[in-house]
């Protein structure tokens, strides 16, 4: 059974150990820490509210949850600039944990799957892992983001087959629901995208967001930029595939880039196929493509 839940699925404590990174976090304390954040998480509740990973992904994020969207993260994932996923498989996960020392339970579980019983089902009663909330969904994920057994075990298991592993959290079984292409997501630099700025056919054709917050967009703005204040992340967030279209190319723009490479990651978590973060936001724009702009 696909649980409602699943879709899109939604990020707990419990599976930023298991992944590596994923989803770093949104740091909306501050005005301060929106310019200065260098991870993010926007993922779950309007309500900041920090957890610690603790499952099978690992993540070395510090993890707030925002608002109700995706999975976590992995331990070195590339959350960096330049970083280019496209092409790459993504397989959409839900498994359930036990103790290492718990074979009887282990072999319990598996029994009762080979005689139709839901994975979900069985992850809500009986995993130890905090995925068990929304019946052990970890959501969409690709290589390098899982501790090695579990990506191993996920990524060569057939479609709906339920197969177990063994990692240092202990026994899974896990299930692959579904598996699609990953998507792009890169820096551009602001002398490519002033260029591309200039061509009337760019701003019909490609999705502008500023994420920097209206007073900021006051001092300075570029034409053809949708607003979508990072500190409203709880208005727009859970409409965002009925303002935008996911398949488009959609560039992100903050003040100095680290803000709007948050939100360029998170919106590839949402199905965005080709996301560009304008590296060093409208601040370098202003410096090395068009002086007419103010600086702040």
């Amino acid at each position: 059974m696909l649980r409602a839940c699943h879709l899109p699925p939604i990020a707990t404590p419990a599976l930023c150990a298991l992944r590596l990174s994923l989803i770093p976090s949104l740091h909306l304390s501050s005005p301060s820490n929106l310019h200065k954040a260098s991870t993010l998480a926007p993922f779950q509740t309007s309500v900041i509210q920090t957890f610690t990973p603790i499952s099978p992904y690992r993540s070395p994020w510090s993890l707030k949850r925002v608002f109700p969207m995706h999975p976590c993260p992995k331990g070195a994932a590339s959350f960096s600039a330049g970083s280019n996923s496209e092409g790459s498989r993504e397989i959409l996960v839900q498994h359930l944990l036990v103790k290492e020392d718990d074979q009887k339970l282990l072999l319990d579980l598996q029994q009762r799957v080979s005689g139709g019983e839901d994975l979900s089902d069985l992850a809500v009663e009986y995993s130890i892992c905090p995925s068990k909330e929304e019946g052990g969904m970890l959501g969409w994920v690709r290589k390098g983001q899982m501790v090695p057994e579990f990506e191993e075990a996920a990524f060569n298991a057939p479609l709906n087959k339920v197969v177990r592993c063994k990692t240092k959290f202990g026994w899974h079984l896990l299930q692959v629901l579904s598996e699609r292409e990953g998507s792009l997501l890169q820096d551009i630099q602001t002398e490519e995208f002033h260029a591309k700025m200039q061509d009337p056919n760019f701003l019909e054709e490609a999705q502008l967001i500023d994420v920097r917050e209206p007073d900021e967009v006051a001092r300075a703005s570029l034409p053809g930029f949708q607003v979508f204040p990072l500190q409203q992340f709880g208005i727009w967030g859970p409409e965002i595939t009925t303002k935008l279209d996911p398949q488009k190319e959609t560039y992100v723009m903050c003040h100095h880039g680290m803000r709007s490479l948050q939100v360029a990651k998170w919106l590839q978590t949402q199905g965005f196929k080709r996301i560009f973060n304008v590296s060093g936001g409208i601040h370098a724009y202003a410096v090395k493509a068009d002086q007419s702009i103010p600086t702040y």
